[in-house]
């Protein structure tokens, strides 16, 4: 495609992209690699849905995340021991005179399904949001708490967690042994693991849950309320720590503010973390799920071999997984994606579940396969798929989330022996948030439970 063919526009809250998405974008990106995308109250953007150019937008440093680095370069740090100066991170370089300011299109997106106006500034003060130096500085400050080494040092307790989680859903199921494995399984777990590692006392949550949801419902109402209530609270629990220091994430958040970390970006860091570190991997329990009970044969393969599960994990992260298009990224120049000029300023958003069922780099990608070997990529990550991202913004948590649903689908396949879809796969209702592929509810008939140890 040239700037001169026809561009084709796609409504992403259109019912078929809701409904499946991977087909639909299947049909897109053989017709187009690149499509205008529309979204009612959001400026229209770029969608690529090639893996080769989803890649290249999550990779090349052409593309920012920072739509300020467009005009006048990135945002500017905030200055060591003097945070109060570096309050609203929220503030745009300059831009040229008459040069206009790109939409910050997730800003709109939010904005358009009822995020209070004030919230704005903690949104553009994250990490999703920051590139170059400022994105180094905070995902220094948390990477520890997520790497390799932590996970593995983690792995009992999520363990212990994922058990007692999976033999008490039976204490949830009505009298046909049916159970809802969304509300009492798969965000139950990944929820208690984040607060864990952040610190959150266990008393508050629940509360952190229900806020949590309305995010992940992506609209309606109660979403500004949730949000508003958010911040309070994470501002809260930073001067709790500052007051009384542990051991914990929280802890080492509340000590850098005022030194490394601006107090919009502390709160920000917190809202990321929680929500991000568990919708996403419950979505991914969810799915996976669904996915294995609505094909028999790989279930097979997983109970008759229960070390096939990181690798099951890896396919189902590329075949239902949780994110269906990435943070939009900005072009900070001229350039040509996919034969088309993306204009200095525009938006791309890369449509991961489009690159991951590219038959260019898949065979029969529409096959669920977990025996699909991924060789390791140059930095040594064994998963082919795009799920996690790529590039410097590759998901922060992808070792955490993918040993979580390792461990929850192991004990839960452990637990039930005949676990069972109680609808047919066409029946499982999905949430309507087009940006994620995430069940409203997964009823499953469990049967009897196998002795524990067993």
């Amino acid at each position: 495609m040239t700037t001169a063919d026809p561009v084709e526009t796609v409504d992403l809250r259109a019912d078929h992209l809701v409904r499946d998405p991977f087909a639909a974008f299947a049909d897109l990106r053989e017709r187009a690699p690149l499509a205008r995308a529309t979204i009612p109250g959001v400026d229209p953007f770029w969608i690529a849905v090639r893996y080769q150019d989803v890649r290249t937008v999550l990779s090349d440093p052409r593309f920012a995340n920072d739509v300020h680095s467009v005009h006048g370069g990135p945002r500017a740090e905030a200055p060591t021991g003097a945070a109060e100066a570096a309050t609203d991170t929220s503030t745009p370089a300059a831009a040229p005179a008459g040069a206009p300011a790109p939409a910050h299109r997730t800003e709109q997106v939010w904005r358009a399904r009822g995020m209070p106006p004030e919230c704005a500034a903690y949104l553009r003060a994250g990490v999703f949001d920051a590139d170059g130096a400022r994105h180094r500085r905070m995902r220094g400050l948390v990477h520890p708490a997520f790497t390799a080494g932590a996970v593995e040092r983690l792995r009992p307790r999520i363990e212990r967690l994922a058990e007692g989680y999976a033999r008490g859903l039976a204490g949830h199921a009505d009298r046909d042994g049916v159970v809802d494995l969304v509300a009492h399984f798969a965000y139950p777990l990944p929820v208690t693991v984040i607060c864990e590692v952040l610190g959150i006392p266990e008393a508050d949550r629940p509360q952190w849950r229900r806020w949590s949801s309305y995010l992940g419902r992506g609209a309606g109402p109660g979403l500004d309320g949730a949000l508003r209530a958010m911040v309070a609270a994470a501002r809260e629990l930073i001067e709790r720590r500052r007051a009384e220091p542990t051991e914990d994430l929280l802890s080492r958040l509340a000590a850098a503010e005022g030194d490394t970390l601006a107090p919009v970006e502390t709160v920000s860091l917190i809202l990321n973390l929680i929500v991000a570190g568990h919708e996403t991997t419950a979505t991914l329990i969810g799915n996976g799920t669904a996915a294995l009970l609505a094909h028999p044969e790989q279930l097979a393969l997983v109970r008759a071999d229960p070390g096939l599960l990181p690798a099951a994990v890896d396919e189902l992260m590329r075949w239902c997984g949780p994110t269906i298009g990435g943070v939009p990224r900005y072009a900070t120049e001229d350039l040509t994606l996919a034969g088309t000029l993306i204009r200095k300023g525009e938006a791309v958003m890369p449509i991961l579940a489009g690159a991951n069922h590219d038959p260019r780099v898949y065979a029969e990608p529409e096959r669920l396969d977990i025996c699909r070997a991924g060789a390791p990529d140059r930095d040594g990550h064994h998963d082919a798929h795009l799920g996690f991202g790529h590039g410097t913004h590759r998901c922060l948590g992808a070792a955490l989330a993918h040993e979580e649903a390792v461990v929850a689908l192991g004990a839960l396949l452990r637990a039930y022996p005949q676990l069972a879809l109680a609808v047919g796969p066409e029946a499982v209702e999905r949430g309507p948030n087009p940006a994620a592929w995430h069940l409203a509810a997964l009823p499953v008939r469990l049967g009897p439970q196998a002795p524990a140890g067993g």
